[in-house]
């Protein structure tokens, strides 16, 4: 019970210690509870007799310390959000792939209805041959046989030899 009351006389100097470390109150205020937190879980390491002011000084010492270190780490690590909107996005790769896709775009209103659908459903949507017949409700070789006509007729269309 010494301890607790011990620990909360001193609870006005902590604060104005987090404080001066963190140079900020609320961060102060983290700092100091952060702390008192570490004591009351490690009050068997304090040893009675000795300067409790001290021992949590140094506990709050090490914690601050501790979290410059995470901060720095963190900010070495995350950039900001604006910078990540560009991450992966080379402006010239991003431009010739919006080009490409029109290319294809147009290439695909050129084929008839039929292989477009297929093309769609399979190359563009992904679907297994299979499941792309049934939702079109014809025999799988048919499927095949728009599917290889129309990527023939794709690869002339955009100027590749087929």
């Amino acid at each position: 019970m010494a301890f607790e009351r011990d620990l909360l006389a001193l609870l006005p100097r902590l604060r104005r210690f987090a404080a001066s470390l963190s140079r900020n109150p609320a961060d102060g205020d983290d700092l100091c509870q952060a702390s008192i937190e570490r004591a009351l879980k490690s009050r068997d390491h304090w040893q009675a007799g000795t300067r409790l002011d001290s021992w949590m000084y140094r506990i709050m010492r090490n914690l601050w310390i501790d979290e410059v270190r995470a901060r720095t780490r963190r900010s070495q690590t995350f950039v900001a959000e604006e910078g990540g909107l560009a991450v992966g996005n080379d402006g010239d790769k991003q431009t010739e792939m919006a080009v490409e896709i029109g290319n294809v775009g147009r290439a695909m209103e050129k084929l008839p209805a039929e292989q477009r659908e297929v093309i769609a459903l399979v190359l563009v949507e992904g679907f297994a041959y299979k499941e792309a017949a049934e939702i079109l409700d014809i025999p799988i070789g048919t499927l095949t046989s728009r599917l290889c006509r129309g990527r023939d007729a794709l690869m002339v269309h955009l100027g590749e030899a087929a």
